[in-house]
C-alpha cells in the first residue's frame, strides 16, 4: 500500500505550545516500524518556504469497539495463535491507505500482552489491534472515550505505548502532564494538521485527582484554548475529535448542536479556530452538517463492533453501520488564510458480524453484492440536515 507522509513536528514548536516552565517536554515519538517508511522527517525550512503548498485528503472513521466476539474472531483469524485484526479492516484499507492523513477512534484500552482480554462492559483489548490499525493505514487515533479508564491509568498507558510501537499517533489521553500539554501535530500534503480529542466522560470512573490531565474531557473553553495553542505551535488545520452525543439516537442532541455551533463560530484574527469536527460514541450513524462554514460530523457510527444490543434489549443492526468521512483540503489563496475543504464525501460502511469483516458498501455493491438497503439507510441519516445542499457527496 502507498504510504503517506505523517511526521512529528519539530520539538521547538511543540514546546512552545506546551507552556510548561523549565525543562523541555518529554518525547514520546515512537520509532518508525518497517513498512511505514512514509513517516519521514520534515523537509528543511528553506525548501518548505519555496515549495508551493499542496492540498491533502483526510479520512476519519468511527468507533473501534472490540467486544468479546470480535476478540474471538481475531483469534480465529490468527489461526489460534495470538490475535490478528487486520483481516477485519481489509475492506476499507484501500480507502484509508490512499489518504494523506487517516484518523480512527480507538474506543477501548489494551490489556497486558497475553491477556486476559475482556469485552463489554469493561474493555481490555489485545494490543494487536494497534498493529491492524497501522497496517490499514491509520496515522492517528483519538483515545478519549467513556472507556479510557476501564483499566485505570495502567490501561491508558499500555494503549498509548502500543500505538507508539507501531507508529500510530494519538490524541485525547496522556501518560504525563507534558504529553497532555502538547498538541498532536501531523504532516499532510503541504499542511501541518493538529489532532485534538475529548470525551464527555469516563463512565463514572473518576479521573485521578493527581492526573487530571490524563483524559481530555469536553470543555468548550479548553478545546478552544487548545486549538489556539495548536495554531501557535504551527498547525495550519485543526481537527477536533469529540466523543459525544446520545447513544442509539440518529439525530444529534441539543448539546452536540450547541457545542458544534460555538466551536465553529470561534475565530482568532478572522480565522476559525477549528477546521473540522469528527464525532463518535452514539453507535449509530449521525448527520454531517456544515456549521458556520465548517464541517461537523456528529457521529460516524461504529467501525468494528460485535452484535449491538440497544437499550430495549434487542439486537439493533444500526450498531454495525457507519461512515468514513473524506475531506479534501485546499491550500489558502492568500497568505495566512484558511485551508478550505474543497470536497466533502462520506463513504457508507458496515461491519458484517457474520464474517467479521468491515464492508465498504459502495465498493461491495459495485462488485455485485446486494447491500443497497443498508447503504441507503445510512445515506438518509447522513444527509438529514441538508449536507447535500452544502456539497457533501457519497464516495467509494
Amino acid at each position: 500500500m502507498r504510504r503517506r507522509t505523517t511526521v512529528t513536528v519539530a520539538a521547538v514548536l511543540l514546546s512552545a505550545a506546551a507552556g510548561c516552565a523549565g525543562a523541555p517536554p518529554e518525547s514520546h515519538t515512537a520509532p518508525v516500524p518497517a513498512g511505514r517508511a512514509g513517516h519521514a522527517a520534515p523537509s528543511s525550512a528553506g525548501s518548505a518556504a519555496t515549495a508551493p503548498a499542496r492540498g491533502f485528503t483526510l479520512v476519519a472513521s468511527g468507533d473501534v469497539l472490540p467486544h468479546a466476539s470480535i476478540i474471538r474472531q481475531a483469534q480465529a483469524d490468527a489461526g489460534g495463535d495470538g490475535y490478528d485484526f487486520r483481516p477485519m479492516l481489509a475492506g476499507v484499507a484501500p480507502v484509508v491507505s490512499k489518504a494523506d492523513l487517516a484518523i480512527c477512534h480507538m474506543e477501548t484500552v489494551y490489556g497486558k500482552a497475553g491477556g486476559p482480554y475482556t469485552g463489554y462492559p469493561s474493555f481490555k483489548s489485545p494490543p494487536e489491534v494497534a498493529t491492524a490499525l497501522a497496517a490499514t493505514g491509520y496515522d492517528s487515533c483519538s483515545t478519549a472515550s467513556n472507556h479510557t479508564l476501564d483499566d485505570g491509568v495502567a490501561g491508558l498507558g499500555r494503549t498509548l505505548d502500543a500505538l507508539d510501537k507501531v507508529g500510530v499517533r494519538h490524541a485525547g489521553s496522556a501518560r504525563n502532564a507534558a504529553e497532555a500539554a502538547r498538541p498532536t501535530l501531523l504532516k499532510a500534503g503541504g499542511a501541518t494538521v493538529a489532532h485534538l480529542a475529548y470525551t464527555y466522560g469516563t463512565n463514572g470512573i473518576p479521573v485521578p485527582q493527581d492526573r487530571t490531565w490524563s483524559v481530555n474531557l469536553i470543555d468548550q473553553d479548553k478545546i478552544l484554548a487548545d486549538a489556539r495553542a495548536a495554531r501557535k505551535a504551527g498547525a495550519d488545520v485543526v481537527v477536533v475529535s469529540l466523543h459525544w452525543g446520545t447513544e442509539w439516537q440518529t439525530a444529534p442532541d441539543d448539546k452536540q448542536l450547541s457545542l458544534g455551533r460555538s466551536l465553529t463560530a470561534s475565530a482568532t484574527g478572522g480565522r476559525p479556530d477549528v477546521d473540522l469536527i469528527i464525532g463518535t460514541h452514539a453507535h449509530v450513524p449521525q448527520a454531517y452538517e456544515k456549521v458556520n462554514g465548517t464541517w461537523v460530523v456528529y457521529g460516524m457510527g461504529d467501525q468494528i463492533a460485535g452484535d449491538m444490543i440497544n437499550y430495549n434489549g434487542a439486537f439493533d443492526p444500526r450498531g454495525n453501520q457507519g461512515t468514513i468521512g473524506r475531506f479534501t483540503f485546499a491550500p489558502p489563496t492568500t497568505p495566512g488564510g484558511r485551508w478550505d475543504v474543497a470536497k466533502a464525501e462520506f463513504l457508507p460502511q458496515w461491519f458484517n458480524t457474520g464474517t467479521g469483516r468491515v464492508v465498504n458498501l459502495n465498493a461491495a455493491i459495485k462488485g455485485g453484492e446486494n447491500h443497497t438497503g443498508v447503504r441507503d439507510t445510512i445515506q438518509r441519516v447522513v444527509l438529514s440536515r441538508g449536507a447535500a445542499e452544502d456539497g457533501l457527496v457519497m464516495g467509494e
